[in-house]
């Protein structure tokens, strides 16, 4: 019995009614670490401001900046809240359900490994063009563009660099020299 309860299967309605912050992944509940450090929070901050303030894209009325927490239903077995993300739809709804254009984690202790292995190959599988890592311990980022349904490294970045992003009619650029300038 205890076996099985282990090996439950999670849906979008189960979650919806969960308390507290989870995210759920190919029907596998994962808790949100408890409040990010103060640091973390700057960084999403300071990445936000940095991408609104950047964001050039031919569909302004649909194409926007959002922080955690927002969820993006990928569909019912998986619903995750990202940092930070570009997303490309207006909705009515209690989540979005496109693919972001964008996405940044930034790393904490507690979410790291989930961020740069599950999260990393769920955001591949599901065609999130760029996807952005970034340690704040470090102040280092690490740039993943999608090619052929795979991510390569496009660069790593410290606190002195910058990245500009483009696909199709929008750009953004982050100066990581402000987002680590705190």
């Amino acid at each position: 019995m205890a076996a099985s309860k282990l090996m439950s299967y999670f849906t979008y309605e189960d979650y919806k009614y969960w308390e507290d912050s989870w995210e759920l992944i190919d029907g596998i509940p994962y808790a949100m670490a408890p409040t990010p450090y103060p640091k973390h929070q700057k960084i999403v901050f300071a990445i936000s401001k940095e991408l609104d303030k950047n964001l050039n894209c031919t569909f302004k009325e649909i194409c926007e900046v959002y922080i955690s927490p927002v969820d993006w239903k990928i569909d019912d077995s998986s619903v995750v809240q990202p940092d930070v993300a570009i997303f490309y739809e207006k909705t009515e709804k209690q989540y979005f359900s496109k693919t972001p254009l964008l996405i940044v984690e930034v790393l904490s202790l507690s979410t790291a490994l989930k961020d740069t292995t599950t999260k990393f190959e769920l955001y591949q599988r599901e065609g999130v063009k760029c996807y952005i890592i970034v340690n704040p311990n470090e102040q280092k980022a690490e740039i993943f563009e999608l090619e052929n349904d795979k991510y390569f490294l496009r660069e790593k970045i410290d606190q002195d660099g910058e990245y500009k992003f483009s696909h199709d009619g929008c750009e953004v650029n982050i100066d990581f020299g402000v987002v680590f300038g705190f």
